[in-house]
Order: C-alpha cells, then sequence, then structure tokens
C-alpha cells in the first residue's frame, strides 16, 4: 500500500510541478515518518523515498541508527534547547528554529562537533497561536541576527498552514512566505540564501508547489493514518 501512495504523492507532485512550469526536481518530497515504524519507512525506501521528515529527536536519533546511511533526515517538529545536541550531526536541515536562543544553542553544539548546521525558520504566516513559529513582521530581525551565528546557515524560510478542508484557502499563506523570501533574499544578508520554502502538507501540497514550495512533508498521504498510540 506504501509504495502505491508513494507513486500516486509523486504522481501528484509532477502534475503541479507542470501546471506551474517548474521541473521537479525544483520539488524535495519528505516523506514525514512521525510514529511510523521502521517497517514502513523500509517500505517507502523501496517505493523511491530517500528523504525523511521526523517530529521528535528520539524518534528521529533512533531510525536514523537503524536504517541504511544514504538516507536523509530532515527534523521539522519544534525543537527543543536541551535536544538539540543529539541531532545536530544527523538531522541535514532543521525546519523548525523559530527563535534567537533556539539557533544559539544550535551554533553551541555545531562547534563542539565542528559542523555547519543547515536551518529554515519557521514563520506563522497565519498567526495560529497553537502553533510554534516567528511572526511574519518579525521574521527579517531574526534572520539578521541568527545570520551573525558562525556554524549556522540559514536556508530559507518554513510554514505549518492551517489544517482546511479546501487547500484552496491556503494559497494566500504560501504565497505571503514566497513573498516574504523573496522580500529578504533582496537584501543580500550575508550567510542567508532564501532557496528552501518548506510549506505544503498532505491535504495542500499541490497548492504550496504551485506557490512556489521547494520542499513538501506528505505523512498521510503515504503512511496512513498516524497512530500516536506507539
Amino acid at each position: 500500500m506504501i509504495r502505491e501512495n508513494y507513486q500516486a504523492v509523486e504522481q501528484k507532485v509532477c502534475e503541479a510541478c507542470k501546471r506551474s512550469k517548474r521541473a521537479r526536481e525544483e520539488v524535495t518530497l519528505i516523506a514525514v515518518s512521525k510514529t511510523k515504524p521502521v517497517s514502513m519507512i523500509q517500505e517507502a525506501i523501496k517505493a523511491g523515498a530517500t528523504v525523511f521528515g521526523e517530529n521528535k529527536v528520539q524518534e528521529l536519533c533512533e531510525k536514523y541508527e537503524e536504517l541504511p546511511k544514504h538516507l536523509h533526515w530532515h527534523m521539522i517538529g519544534h525543537l527543543q534547547r536541551n535536544k538539540v545536541k543529539y541531532i545536530v550531526d544527523k538531522a541535514e536541515l532543521i525546519h523548525s528554529v523559530d527563535s534567537l536562543r533556539l539557533a544559539q544553542e544550535i551554533n553551541k553544539e555545531a562547534i563542539k562537533k565542528e559542523l555547519t548546521v543547515n536551518i529554515l525558520v519557521e514563520v506563522n504566516v497565519a498567526e495560529e497561536e497553537s502553533k510554534f513559529g516567528v511572526g511574519v513582521e518579525e521574521t527579517e530581525d531574526l534572520i539578521r541576527e541568527i545570520a551573525k551565528l558562525s556554524n549556522i546557515k540559514v536556508q530559507g524560510l518554513m510554514t505549518i498552514a492551517p489544517y482546511v478542508e479546501n487547500p484552496e484557502e491556503n494559497r494566500g499563506v504560501f504565497r505571503t512566505l514566497k513573498k516574504l523570501a523573496v522580500d529578504i533574499k533582496m537584501k543580500n544578508i550575508d550567510n542567508v540564501r532564501m532557496d528552501v520554502l518548506s510549506m505544503g502538507m498532505t491535504g495542500d501540497y499541490q497548492v504550496a508547489i504551485e506557490e512556489g514550495a521547494t520542499m513538501v512533508r506528505v505523512g498521510t498521504g503515504i503512511f496512513g493514518e498516524r497512530n500516536y498510540a506507539i
């Protein structure tokens, strides 16, 4: 079933790229494997998945150790400062940096391990109280502060759009994030790139691609409903 699901999502990604006159290579499909057992991830790998997203540090670390080393792991969930040390050398990209204090902790651990850590700044575009992320107006100031840190590279922005029945309702959210990225890119801030836009999930990733997403995070669409009881 996972193979069929993955192929169906891949087809929809291709269609969305075609509609927006973009090359398929411009969009990275992240299989969100949170709460899913290794056996299911192995099925996704057989279907062609190589990039996986996890919400919890412990899960990411366990799966990193157990699965093949050619895979790419992304930390997409809220990251607590006391957990940073466990994943700076395992996550290829941390999507959820929303404060200077968190960035400073990542930088500190990166220096210890002699690494440069790639991050995205999480923006709460829709200003939902239940979501993490910095406000649109505060994003540039935060990025300017993070950019001063020696062992962090800001690669772009991430947002989690509201849960909606009709994906068209989130088009404005994605458009806002894209505009923000373009505006920040034009400032030519040292140590800051705006090449990555991580936006769009199972319910709305096609709309997100049409609005400029370079990474989409699809869990349910590939693995089926999440099981929080594990």
